[in-house]
């Protein structure tokens, strides 16, 4: 086994670039896919295992207390098919009309448990103590990590209710309800409805889950059950967010990993061709086949191991700050979201082994060459090979020395076919970056206003004991209009509000003035102008099986407006909603607008409007806001310097297999040298040989690059991006991405060409 080692480390010195090269391209690849890998694990796994952990329901039942009797819904537990249950709970909705702790107003759904644990539903408390006095109340929070304990003892006041005390908070991974309070509290605040949790043998589809929660409700009154809450429809809300990365990661990491068994089976049968005289010498020595074998998986091993191994390191540290991103606005409730750590074993192993099954196919070449002809065998292609071509380029008008470069590729055509490959696989990766940056960019200019200065104004509220406004709604509004420099302003106001009966709340924004900045580019339908209309999100028509044109319910302080959603946007979230101000006058006449959005004429001093605002009314807090786009900013970056990796790994395969061309035709060249070639043409030569294959390959990569540009910015969830953003490719843009593939071939052959031009006669003829 030394000798093996000695052996192997002699040819990893022998082949520092290559050795370089391999290294770089398994820690790149190392690093996406565990990034890819950590995405998919944790939009499922943490949320499985913090569900089991609570026993959450997989279907949460409303039910009107007027239809239905306590007695009647506690059967439904022995029902077939019920494998537990929970309840019967009372149920009220919470009118709350103030701002609370981090919460806008809103309904509030609470339930009456006399204890968080359970059958079905096993609420965790995560700071403070469970309700269990009149006058108290535990509010949930979805999530990680815990509040600060300093908002226990903040006293709620909700209408038509005694003032409660919030002392606990806790987290469901059913979303059973916002807050909970004792039985004998519940008693005061009037429920008017039941809530059954309920947990079913059968439960992998929504199918599943309708079918046992009718056979479950089989003989209650038709009109008794007034809503009901999947759990597959919360699992889908958590990895919203994280799977619309998937796509970009995954491709990437998929590209990564093909250039490294490219690269790897490039290095490793150049290494084996050009090296077919120190097999020979290995095995005159006593080393059998399979030490041979060792010798060069051993070869790529060593790199490979470095290579995974400062990888896993990097995708790690990178995995937490990516996963906060990904998740964000997201109620991940107790679940813990981080990479598990098979996904790094996976990618440490699984790279190594990749690489090594990579060269096992070349290095089987080796094992079975016999010593003598290895020996003997000549360091120059076999006689024949691609002959007819290159006389047939001989009898062409094109100079001699690009001619000959034509034909060389056809010598040996297996290497020819792992440096296109390369090649193609880096002409995709920029024509993808060059999609990608497009469509971010023409995105990030119209959610900035084209790079117009924007000022955010907010009201004071007495919550947050801010200095209240002393203008009226519609006064701090014609203020901000009046200011030097305004062009536009829009008013909104967010509140909490339930849709169709839910347990979920839904942060509403209602909007007046001048709509916002991505109002004038929806995917689909229209801007709302009048009451009970809705423009909503991608996300939000996902996860809550929506269309344009579909009315919905929604309700806030005891009154249930039916809306009707006439727009897509094209961001937004599941929780989120914009509705138009005509609505917020009917669902809350008393509510006024606490945020501004100034869009300012170019070249206007935002610092001077932000002054201007104070000086008017001390009680509105302005800041201008960052023209830069921050998610346009992370993708672009990531996919810039990914470009820029493969593209000099691509590069580097080119390197590497014009510096084996050229040592197994070194006697070629002497002879070309001998009857009056020049080093300009040996370069033209060999620059051509390469060039002729960029040039075929961006014929193949930059349709499979705008192929994966459309999968990717068609699958983005959270991002519904219109036509005219995805349709980026132009004449003059194609022709720049055809000339990617000649550039990353000339740029990899000119050092070797130019070595090679500098070889004299009189050093061929002494190395044979």
């Amino acid at each position: 086994m030394s000798a093996v080692w000695r052996a192997s480390r002699a040819a990893v010195k022998r082949r520092r670039l290559q050795t370089f090269v391999i290294g770089l391209v398994v820690l790149c690849s190392t690093t996406t896919i565990l990034l890819a890998l950590g995405l998919l694990d944790a939009a499922s796994g943490p949320f499985e295992k913090a569900f089991d952990q609570q026993s959450g329901a997989h279907s949460v039942a409303t039910f009107d207390a007027r239809k239905v009797s306590r007695d009647q819904l506690e059967r439904t537990a022995g029902r077939p098919g019920v494998q537990a249950a929970a309840g019967p709970f009372d149920r009220a909705v919470l009118d709350i009309s103030e701002d609370f702790l981090w919460m806008p107003a809103g309904p509030v759904t609470t339930v009456g448990r006399a204890e968080p644990g359970g059958r079905v539903d096993r609420i965790q408390v995560v700071v403070g103590r469970w309700a269990t006095a009149s006058g108290e109340i535990v509010l949930n929070w979805p999530n990680p990590g815990a509040p600060n304990p300093k908002f226990l003892g903040t006293k709620i006041q909700a209408e038509g209710a005694p003032p409660l005390t919030v002392v606990g908070f806790a987290t469901t991974m059913s979303a059973t309800a916002g807050a909970w309070v004792s039985p004998a509290q519940m008693t005061a605040l009037h429920p008017t409805s039941f809530q059954m949790l309920y947990r079913f043998t059968e439960s992998s589809s929504d199918a599943e889950l309708r079918a046992g929660l009718a056979e479950a409700t089989e003989g209650l009154p038709s009109d008794a059950l007034t809503a009901q809450q999947s759990y597959l429809k919360l699992k889908q809300a958590y990895s919203a967010s994280a799977d619309s990365y998937l796509p970009f990661m995954l491709l990437f990491g998929v590209l990564g990993l093909l250039v490294s068994v490219l690269i790897v089976g490039n290095v490793v049968s150049g290494a084996v061709v050009s090296g077919f005289r120190h097999i020979g010498v290995l095995k005159a020595l006593g080393f059998t086949p399979n030490q041979v074998v060792a010798v060069y998986l051993t070869m790529v091993s060593v790199p490979a191991i470095a290579g995974s191994v400062l990888g896993t390191l990097i995708g790690t540290v990178l995995a937490r700050p990516i996963l906060t991103i990904a998740f964000s606005g997201t109620e991940t409730g107790s679940a813990i979201v981080e990479t598990s750590p098979w996904v790094s074993l996976t990618s440490l192993v699984g790279m190594i082994a990749v690489v090594v099954l990579a060269a096992l196919i070349p290095a089987l070449r080796a094992h079975r060459l016999p010593a003598v002809q290895a020996i003997t065998a000549g360091s120059t292609p076999r006689s024949g090979r691609g002959l007819r071509i290159q006389r047939m380029l001989g009898g062409t008008r094109l100079p001699r020395a690009i001619s000959l470069g034509l034909g060389q590729p056809l010598a040996r055509p297996g290497r020819t076919l792992l440096t296109m490959a390369a090649i193609v696989l880096g002409v995709t990766t920029v024509t993808l970056t060059t999609g990608l940056t497009s469509t971010m960019v023409a995105y990030a200019d119209k959610a900035d206003r084209n790079g117009a200065p924007v000022v955010e104004v907010r009201a004071g509220t007495a919550e947050h004991k801010d200095t209240l406004p002393k203008l009226t709604d519609a006064q701090t509004e014609a203020l901000l209009r009046s200011l030097p420099g305004a062009k536009e302003v829009t008013a909104d106001a967010m509140i909490r509000v339930t849709m169709d009966g839910g347990n979920q709340a839904l942060f509403a924004s209602f909007f007046r003035g001048d709509p916002p900045a991505l109002a004038t580019e929806l995917v689909d339908g229209r801007w709302m102008d009048g009451p009970g209309e809705a423009v909503v999100g991608p996300a939000f028509l996902a996860q809550h099986r929506k269309k344009v044109g579909d009315r919905m319910a929604l309700a806030v302080n005891g009154r249930t407006l039916p809306v009707t959603i006439v727009g897509q946007s094209m961001v937004g979230d599941a929780r989120t909603l914009n509705v138009s101000w005509p609505t917020l006058t009917v669902l809350a006449p008393d509510r006024r607008a606490l945020n501004y959005t100034a869009v300012l004429a170019p070249g206007t001093d935002a610092a001077a409007y932000v002054k201007a605002v104070k000086a008017a009314d001390p009680g509105l807090y302005s800041r201008a806001v960052d023209s830069g786009n921050t998610a346009t900013r992370t993708v672009v970056s990531f996919a810039t310097v990914f470009t820029v990796l493969l593209t000099i790994v691509a590069a580097l395969g080119v390197f590497n297999t014009v510096l084996l061309n050229t040592r197994e035709r070194r006697r070629d060249l002497g002879m070309l040298k001998s009857i009056g070639m020049t080093p300009r043409q040996v370069v033209a030569m060999t620059v051509t040989s390469m060039a002729v294959l960029g040039l075929a390959a961006g014929v193949v990569g930059i349709p499979l690059g705008m192929l994966a540009h459309r999968l990717i910015v068609d699958h983005v969830g959270v991002i519904a991006f219109p036509e005219s953003m995805k349709d980026v490719w132009h004449a003059s843009q194609v022709f720049g991405l055809a000339l990617a593939g000649v550039t990353i071939a000339v740029l990899g052959a000119l050092i070797p060409a130019r070595s090679a031009a500098r070889l004299t006669i009189a050093k061929v003829l002494h190395n044979e």
